[in-house]
């Protein structure tokens, strides 16, 4: 099969060929030359105009939005179709998303389905929790109304702007780590009748995190003809710009001992899923772009079973997405991901989830750390060569996000507002607990939280952390207002004595700060998280990566455990 490029070359003006090549994808991009991935040789069109060639590229996104499906439990019952538009768009309209992929369900049909069970009908439409109720009987007026809601976001979408995808959880888990001798008496919302007779079509806790013993196991013919069966239906509901194939919700569809080796099944979905999408450029004239979030290392990708080389070979996406198993996983390969689809139109987005993965013991407003290391992050995926951001779970209304979803959109927008550049902190949940085992893949060169042990040679852990602001710069021009270099340490005592260097030099004394004494309605002075600051010069934290060195010099042996590393972070301030 000939590959992206060469099928791609064969669709272009000979006056394009025997122009000067473009020489960076990114060009490439804005030349509107690339194809859709498929959708254009799908339509059997190799004389297309340039008008035509460009329209099948998805367009710069900025910021894609991804809405789980949280608007249809936002207004009590019965929520009219009006109710429901608000809800969904209030968070978008005005902002720097160009892209909202909905997603339409997980297990159950939220639409009038011949084949696959409604929402609520293997519960007997008795559920859980009032919030359970109004979200899946919302769903199922609107629909006895005769409404579809689908359409309708593509719509309002289409009015506003902004693409509307319909979004895929390939293989979610919100099953409570069920186990699958549980099955025959569960009784919960998405514990579906086609699971409960057949959990030999699950991983189980041998193959899988025990929290996610109760995945589909996608080795199994029926479980991907099942799940094609629900994605086919759900391509079908509206006039959708695309489909996202939501790999990531979870990350668990192989045996573990098995799953890079049998990563050919999950190509099989996805290539019948791309052809599907072909069938429907060709049905309707104009592209059905596929989208994939997938994992945020290669090593990660192949751990799971995402075979990317064969997907962007074949065309079977149009957009990647990266993005963490778990909260957000800022160790993106971005600079992997763009060799992969070098010379193809495939667009890489970075992604962001609802938050920073486990507890962070710092200064201040939890609000405004994570504020302040979204836009950190944001800029730094902009200056790497990200083709746009990627929002998950980020439940909003008009005003909850509003400065992030207008900031992050755009490295310009990113310009003089305060930033956090953090070492990547990989956080595991314990053993057992929810959700353990949901962060396996996630964050997986991360360089904190470490413990602090003499060593023979006196040198200790090292910790890269990038600064990507021209901070100089707006320091000569009178815009920085100060930058700092924060060390997080938790079990620390006056009689710990540590040695740091932050690129070969070593630093004075710092300021030792706990949050707690900065907390008004806080008694006391000390915590167990001691937080030491150092005022630098606009010239220590220059635009580029910085090693910061940390060497255990004294512990105080009256403490047990270790002293441990827990943040390395610059915060840079303009305000």
């Amino acid at each position: 099969m000939a590959s992206v490029s060469q099928r791609f070359s064969e669709i272009r003006d000979p006056s394009e060929r025997t122009g000067s090549m473009l020489h960076s994808r990114r060009e490439f991009l804005s030349h509107g030359a690339g194809a859709g991935l498929g959708a254009a040789w799908a339509l059997g069109n190799v004389t297309t105009t340039r008008a035509e060639k460009e329209s099948v590229v998805p367009r710069r996104y900025g910021i894609i939005y991804n809405w789980d499906g949280a608007p249809h439990g936002y207004s009590d019952y019965p929520q009219t179709l009006d109710q429901f538009l608000q809800k969904t768009f209030a968070p978008l309209k005005e902002t720097q998303v160009g892209a909202m992929f909905y997603c339409v369900g997980e297990h159950e049909a939220n639409w009038n389905s011949k084949l696959i069970p409604m929402a609520g009908d293997d519960l007997d439409r008795t559920y859980s929790s009032a919030r359970y109720m109004r979200y899946y009987e919302n769903i199922r007026a609107m629909l006895q109304r005769g409404e579809n809601p689908y359409q309708a976001m593509v719509q309002r979408g289409r009015e506003l702007g902004i693409d509307v995808y319909a979004s895929i959880r390939m293989n979610d888990n919100h099953l409570h780590g069920l186990q699958l001798n549980d099955f025959a008496d569960a009784r919960m919302e998405g514990m579906t009748q086609i699971r409960r007779e057949h959990p030999e079509w699950c991983l189980g806790a041998e193959q899988a995190p025990e929290w996610f013993a109760a995945s589909w196991n996608m080795a199994i013919p029926e479980v991907r003809e099942h799940r094609f069966q629900y994605i086919r239906e759900a391509m079908d509901l509206a006039d959708w710009d695309g489909v996202e194939l939501d790999w990531q919700r979870h990350g668990f569809h192989l045996p573990a001992d098995d799953a890079y080796r049998l990563r050919y099944v999950l190509t099989d979905l996805q290539r019948a899923v791309r052809q599907r999408a072909n069938d429907l450029a060709r049905q309707r004239g104009r592209p059905f772009h596929v989208a994939v979030r997938v994992a945020t290392t290669l090593e990660s990708c192949d751990r799971i079973g995402y075979d990317l080389k064969t997907w962007i070979k074949e065309g079977l996406c149009d957009v990647i997405i990266a993005g963490g198993g778990a909260a957000t996983d800022p160790g993106i390969q971005i600079e992997e991901f763009q060799k992969l689809i070098e010379g193809t139109p495939i667009q890489f987005y970075t992604g962001f989830d609802s938050g920073f993965w486990g507890e962070h013991h710092g200064l201040g407003a939890d609000r405004e750390f994570q504020r302040a290391w979204v836009r950190g992050t944001a800029a730094g995926y902009w200056r790497r060569g990200a083709d746009g951001m990627y929002v998950f779970n980020w439940h909003a209304n008009e005003r909850t996000r509003r400065d992030l979803l207008t900031q992050v959109g755009a490295a310009k927008t990113l310009e003089r507002t305060d930033k956090i550049f953090a070492a990547v902190h990989r956080h595991l949940r314990e053993p057992g607990g929810e959700w353990s085992g949901a962060d396996l893949n996630d964050r997986i060169f991360g360089e904190t939280p470490v413990k602090l042990y003499p060593t023979l040679t006196n040198e200790g852990p090292g910790f890269h952390v990038p600064v990507h602001d021209k901070v100089a710069r707006y320091a000569t021009a009178g815009l920085l207002k100060g930058v700092e270099l924060r060390i997080v340490l938790e079990h620390m005592s006056p009689a710990d004595r540590i040695q740091v260097n932050l690129d070969g030099k070593t630093l004075g004394e710092p300021a030792v700060r706990y949050a707690t004494r900065e907390d008004p309605d806080d008694p006391s002075d000390v915590a167990e998280h001691a937080s030491l600051v150092w005022t630098l010069r606009p010239g220590q934290a220059t635009q580029g990566e910085h090693l910061i060195k940390i060497q255990l010099m004294k512990r105080d042996e009256r403490v047990r455990p270790p002293l441990v590393v827990q943040h390395v972070e610059f915060h840079v301030n303009y305000s």
